[in-house]
């Protein structure tokens, strides 16, 4: 039985700062995002958008082409999540208008949570196959004002639709996995931003992949020539290009040439939004599709990375379908407001505040988009922006 993603949704927020103004405000060399760093815009949420508000909104990109009685099982990974007890999912849940006999949490290990989930969902199919499973990716990367992380920052959500027989992609149930505790990238309870050693993270980031990389070629006879694109967790593009480079090093012209255009084609998207933890690897994927000229059984790479840390590489399968079923991502992405940077520095600013309960928030999304609309008795409160 193929199991696999049957639909994707992508969300992120209404506002981006361009990397030329962030770099002009900074005194930096333009130069040193765009091709440093590889990015070239970054989404920007403001207070009425979280990890709730973006997941329903990336979900309700499909939800109407879905039989939601069949949905069994909802996942948020997460690393921004908005409550200490009660998970992400529970809110999500409740705006989708699922069945009360959905299996709902949310899984927690840096950027490697939407992996978790759809692993996780997978094993669910395979023994409920008459049920279907959401799987979403949701968060807001925040390293702080005029800092060395600020420009890897972003906002966003993929949401996935996991099902038997999928349209899109056939998940391989084969994986090569390493875990290591260590202190890359960690936020500790009460901060609103998270911290980082860079270099080291790289560095990590690029021994994982390594290792997971070459484990799963021996562990299942598979030569790189088999690949027809190699994706990458992307906290930015450039994290991205350096794995791809250490994976062509010592291929032919061909084939490193085959690989290097097709990681082109899956950063597109993450160009644009920037690093939305949970779901860069697949921002990814979707830029992939979205860009690529795709064949039936193609075989994809992805390595899946989450500080702290943990790795995971695996394939999928193209599915001969695929492209009846991307939603396009640039009615998303067009829809944004170009901010100045006193604009971003405001908003980023006031993002941080707890909200004072009681006070309702207002949303400049978009008529059927979802927001955070503050807090009642100290309660979230989700809303629908109306028509």
């Amino acid at each position: 039985m193929k199991i696999g993603i049957d639909k994707i949704g992508f969300y992120t927020p209404n506002k981006y700062v361009d990397m030329v103004d962030l770099a002009m405000a900074r005194n930096v060399d333009p130069n040193k995002y765009l091709k440093g760093i590889g990015q070239e815009k970054m989404s920007v949420a403001d207070i009425s958008q979280d990890a709730v508000s973006m997941a329903i909104n990336a979900t309700k990109q499909y939800l109407p082409k879905i039989d939601i009685d069949k949905v069994g099982l909802l996942i948020v990974g997460t690393e921004s999540s908005v409550d200490e007890s009660k998970s992400a999912s529970l809110f999500v849940k409740s705006a989708l208008k699922l069945k009360a006999s959905v299996r709902t949490f949310e899984i927690k290990e840096a950027c490697f949570g939407l992996t978790a989930a759809i692993f996780t969902a997978y094993d669910y199919i395979s023994t409920h196959a008459d049920k279907t499973a959401i799987v979403i990716g949701s968060d807001i990367a925040r390293y702080g004002l005029n800092t060395a992380g600020e420009v890897t920052q972003g906002a966003g959500s993929i949401s996935l639709l996991i099902k038997k027989d999928p349209a899109m992609l056939s998940i391989n149930p084969q994986t090569s996995a390493y875990s290591k505790d260590i202190n890359d990238f960690w936020r500790p309870t009460g901060s609103a931003t998270a911290l980082v050693d860079g270099k080291y993270s790289t560095q990590v980031y690029l021994d994982f992949f390594e290792y997971t990389f070459k484990n799963y070629q021996k562990q299942n006879h598979v030569d790189i020539s088999n690949f027809k694109a190699l994706l990458y967790h992307l906290p930015f593009t450039k994290m991205g290009l350096k794995a791809n480079n250490l994976a062509i090093a010592n291929l032919a012209e061909r084939d490193a040439k085959k690989l290097t255009n097709e990681f082109k084609n899956s950063i597109e998207l993450s160009k644009q939004v920037g690093n939305i933890y949970t779901g860069s690897l697949y921002l990814g994927l979707l830029s992939l599709l979205v860009h690529a000229e795709l064949k039936l059984n193609d075989l994809i790479g992805l390595f899946s990375y989450g500080s702290g840390a943990m790795a995971e590489f695996f394939t999928f399968n193209i599915e001969a379908g695929y492209r009846n079923e991307i939603i396009d991502p640039y009615l998303i992405l067009n829809r944004r407001k170009r901010l100045t940077v006193a604009e971003y520095e405001k908003i980023f600013t006031e993002s941080l505040q707890a909200p004072i309960d009681g006070q309702s928030l207002v949303s400049d999304e978009q008529a059927g988009m979802w927001y955070f609309a503050g807090t009642k008795n100290h309660i979230r409160q989700y809303c629908e922006k109306s028509r």
